[in-house]
C-alpha cells in the first residue's frame, strides 16, 4: 500500500472517528435536555434524601426559607391535617387513583397533554375519583422556586372551586404555557395569574390574585412537597391504585400516551361500560 493511499486512509478513520464523536456528543445533548423522572430517581437515589433535607432547610419558619414564616393556610377543597388531601370525583366512585405531579416536570405535562383528557373524562363519568399530589423537589434539583410557586398558585384555585383547581392545572401543563423544567418561569407570580386568566372561573378573581401575590398557600405548598419524599415515589409522574403503580407497556413507567393509559385502566378496573 503506497503511504498516500495509508494517509488517506489514516485521515478517512479519523472523519469517521470526529463524525462519531460529533453524533455521541448531539445524543448526549439530546439525553440532557429530555432529562425526566427517569433521571431524578437516579439522583435522589444518590443523594440519599440531601433534596428532602434542603426543602426542609428552606422551609424553617423564621429560618428566611422560602415559605418564611407564613401560617399554614389550607384551601378549601381540601381534607387531610395539613390541608394534603386533594380529591376530585364524584364521592360515590368506589375506586380512588392518585396522581403526583411537579408543576416544573415536563414528562407530567406530557402526561397532562396525552392522557389528562380521558383521566378528567374518567372522573366525570364517575368511573373513578383521583387523588392528585403537587410536588415540589425539581425546585431543587435544577434551582428555584417556581414548582412551590405553582402549587401555592393551584392551591388558591383549589380555594376558588375543585373545577377551578384542575382547569387551572390543565392551564400550566398546556403545552404553550409549559416551559422548559430549567425555566424557572413559574417563580414569577405576574405569569401564573397570566395563565389564570385562561380559566373563566379564575380569569379577574381578585381573590385568586391576591392570595397569588401574597403567597397565602406558601406553607401549604411546602407541606404538599413533603409528601413526596415521605411517601417514596421515586419520581413524577406517578399513577397508583392504592400502592400498586400503574404502567405503561414498558412495565416500569406510567402510562403516557392516551391508548396505553386506557388499556392500563381497563386492566386494573376493567372493561369500561
Amino acid at each position: 500500500m503506497s503511504n498516500r493511499n495509508n494517509q488517506q486512509n489514516k485521515q478517512a478513520a479519523r472523519e469517521r472517528l470526529r463524525a462519531e464523536r460529533e453524533r455521541q456528543a448531539k445524543r448526549d445533548k439530546t439525553r440532557r435536555q429530555l432529562f425526566v423522572a427517569g433521571a431524578i430517581v437516579a439522583v435522589l437515589a444518590i443523594a440519599g434524601g440531601v433534596g428532602y433535607a434542603v426543602t426542609n432547610m428552606n422551609d424553617d419558619k423564621g429560618g428566611g426559607g422560602w415559605a418564611g414564616d407564613k401560617a399554614l393556610v389550607k384551601p378549601a377543597n381540601t381534607t387531610g391535617e395539613n390541608g394534603d388531601e386533594i380529591v376530585i370525583g364524584d364521592a360515590k366512585a368506589k375506586e380512588t387513583l392518585t396522581v403526583y405531579e411537579d408543576p416544573r416536570c415536563p414528562s407530567c405535562a406530557a402526561f397532562e397533554n396525552e392522557s389528562g383528557g380521558q383521566l378528567r373524562q374518567d372522573v366525570k363519568d364517575g368511573r373513578y375519583k383521583v387523588r392528585f399530589v403537587m410536588v415540589n423537589f425539581i425546585d431543587d434539583l435544577s434551582q428555584g422556586t417556581g414548582s412551590k410557586n405553582a402549587v401555592s398558585a393551584l392551591g388558591a384555585a383549589l380555594n376558588v372551586s375543585p373545577d377551578a383547581f384542575v382547569a387551572y392545572k390543565e392551564a400550566l401543563y398546556s403545552p404553550k404555557n409549559h416551559p422548559d423544567e430549567r425555566d424557572d418561569a413559574f417563580a414569577k407570580d405576574a405569569r401564573l395569574i397570566e395563565i389564570a386568566q385562561q380559566v373563566p372561573a379564575l380569569k379577574g378573581n381578585k381573590d385568586f390574585e391576591k392570595a397569588v401575590n401574597e403567597g397565602t398557600y406558601d406553607k401549604w405548598a411546602v407541606e404538599m412537597g413533603k409528601l413526596f419524599e415521605k411517601n417514596k415515589i421515586g419520581g413524577t409522574p406517578s399513577l397508583l391504585h392504592g400502592d400498586k403503580k400503574l404502567t405503561g407497556p414498558d412495565g416500569k413507567n406510567p402510562p403516557m400516551a392516551k391508548p396505553s393509559f386506557i388499556a392500563a385502566i381497563d386492566k386494573e378496573f376493567g372493561p369500561k361500560k
